[in-house]
């Protein structure tokens, strides 16, 4: 079984600060405003008696009640989960194309222009109001567009095309246009966007299928990226021909990357994270490990010892790091340092109630006379800042460069801080640390970075990820851990001493016990299963 079956992580947008500023992944109205009407009228469209586009003026028709059309379902009042809240059924996204993309731009605007005039301006205002405000609007924009279209001799709308029609809308005001259902399509775990027109889908269990086009034009899809870079009230992420590389969390904790203006088209993938909650258990009965390897890393965490999660890019790492932290004792305080959120500790307040989130802030305009740009505050600032916080541990996520310098004195620091990085395995993810460390200035030489490496790093856990090929061209991911190495300071030319705690031996996908050094026995006395370990044929140093 995958690390990632069956089960659903939030992921959905909040309400924009000013809707009517928001872009569209469609085309919208055109400049000038023209009445549509019956063949032959000046300044009217065949077969669109009466309407305005854009201001819905509905001439000499209003003496008579409206048709009435069921409003969109699942009308929420809190933030939306994936699939479930919006009443959208998974792979709704399958008939996007179908949609009438320059209606919903029209009654985008329309719905943002009605909140923009209602908004009392302040940051106070409350989100879930306006969303419910947003489902009236469109309800009525709706009906309205629907009386028209049967004046006109069009057939009616059924109830689902009007609920597709109206979450289009939605997603516009409020979420992410038409990558919306995308996102909210729990089968669904990695959009690959190759320009507006080319997008495959990465579904649960390893599949690819193409998707429906995210925008009308490469340029519209830049112009939503640049909007979705710099909508965060709290920390907005430049993207433009001076910064053509994009790295931020969408609303609802999927991760999205993007680059534009350094490749031949706008390029984009988005994450999603798929196991929030997650526990050693839950890895246990996803056959990830075996109940003795988790008793040994619940009893690792416990301890206060530090660890590294390493794997390749979508092998899970992110994952098992949540895993790792349920075994946080409740009562102590921790702080997460990361580049992006992405692990959510501090959302989920049963299991972490003490605990604070920074991210760092990449900075905007040119790069000042002391080699930053304004407004940049980097993760090491951070951590700096955190030492009056009174923590008990500080973890950095995601480690792919001079973050290695901000995870390694968290570790110094404190007790059993969690890191990931990428790499093929275990041992490669202490050279490839070292290197990161090296790249944090001249001052961290080789032989600085292989002595800070191997005296703080306590554990590397490497997570793999094997991918079968079906014959129908589908194909099953499985994601384990592989393996558990303890890591040591050397004494040889190396610099640092690996002892290999579990493997999984070749063609296999179960880690099994391997040595065990002498220090690490004492683990029994925070649960670890050496009983356990050693009926597995594990052996001590």
């Amino acid at each position: 079984m995958s690390l990632e079956t069956d089960h659903a992580a939030q992921a959905t947008g909040e309400a924009s600060a000013d809707p009517a500023g928001l872009p569209l992944f469609a085309t919208g109205p055109a400049p000038e405003q023209h009445r549509e009407g019956s063949p032959g009228e000046p300044g009217t469209e065949p077969g669109r008696p009466g309407r305005t586009r854009g201001s819905f003026s509905l001439s000499g028709l209003n003496t008579e009640p409206p048709l009435r059309v069921v409003p969109p379902p699942a009308r929420p009042t809190a933030p939306l989960q994936a699939g479930s809240v919006t009443g959208r059924p998974a792979g709704d996204w399958r008939d996007s194309d179908s949609l009438d993309w320059a209606l919903v731009a029209t009654l985008r605007q329309e719905v943002a222009d009605r909140l923009s005039r209602e908004s009392t301006g302040s940051l106070l205002e409350d989100r879930a109001a306006q969303r419910e405000r947003g489902w009236d609007i469109i309800a009525d924009l709706l009906n309205r567009e629907s009386t028209e279209r049967v004046r006109a001799g069009q057939e009616a709308w059924t109830v689902p095309q009007a609920g597709r029609l109206g979450r289009a809308v939605h997603d516009a005001v409020f979420g992410l246009g038409r990558v919306q259902s995308l996102v909210d399509d729990d089968e669904v775990e990695n959009i690959m966007i190759f320009g507006h027109d080319r997008v495959v889908l990465g579904l649960t269990g390893g599949r690819q299928v193409p998707g429906p086009r995210v925008a009308d034009s490469d340029e519209e899809l830049i112009e939503f990226l640049s909007f979705v870079a710099n909508r965060s009230e709290v920390n907005a992420r430049p993207f433009s021909p001076a910064h053509p590389r994009l790295h931020l969390r969408l609303d609802g904790g999927a991760r999205l990357a993007a680059q534009a203006w350094v490749c031949p088209r706008p390029q984009v993938v988005i994450r999603r994270h798929r196991l929030q909650e997650v526990s050693l258990a839950d890895l246990v009965a996803l056959d990830a490990l075996t109940p003795v390897a988790a008793s040994f890393l619940g009893a690792v965490v416990r301890s206060g010892r530090s660890l590294v999660v390493s794997g390749a890019q979508g092998a899970g790492k992110t994952t098992v790091v949540r895993a790792l932290c349920e075994q946080i004792p409740a009562q102590e305080v921790i702080a997460t340092f990361e580049t992006e959120y992405e692990l959510h500790l501090h959302e989920m307040t049963d299991r972490h109630p003490l605990c604070y989130a920074y991210e760092a802030r990449p900075g905007s305009g040119e790069v000042g006379p002391d080699g930053r740009r304004a407004g940049e505050v980097t993760l090491g600032e951070l951590l700096v800042d955190s030492f009056r916080m009174n923590l008990d541990r500080q973890i950095v996520g995601e480690v792919r460069g001079p973050e290695a310098m901000a995870m390694l004195k968290a570790m110094q620091s404190g007790t059993g801080s969690i890191s990931t990085t990428h790499a093929p395995h275990a041992v490669g993810a202490i050279e490839k640390l070292i290197t990161c460390v090296m790249e944090a200035g001249e001052h961290a030489n080789h032989a600085f970075a292989v002595r800070a490496v191997s005296a703080y790093i306590n554990v590397i856990v490497h997570v793999a990820k094997d991918v079968q090929p079906h014959p129908d061209g589908t194909a099953r991911v499985h994601r384990y851990i592989s393996e558990i190495v303890v890591v040591t300071p050397g004494e040889k030319q190396l610099g640092y001493a690996t002892t290999t705690v579990f493997k999984a031996e070749p063609g296999t996908r179960v880690a099994t016990p391997q040595t065990l050094p002498d220090e690490y026995r004492s683990l029994a006395d925070h649960g670890f299963d050496l009983a356990g370990y050693v009926g597995g044929q594990g052996r001590f140093e």
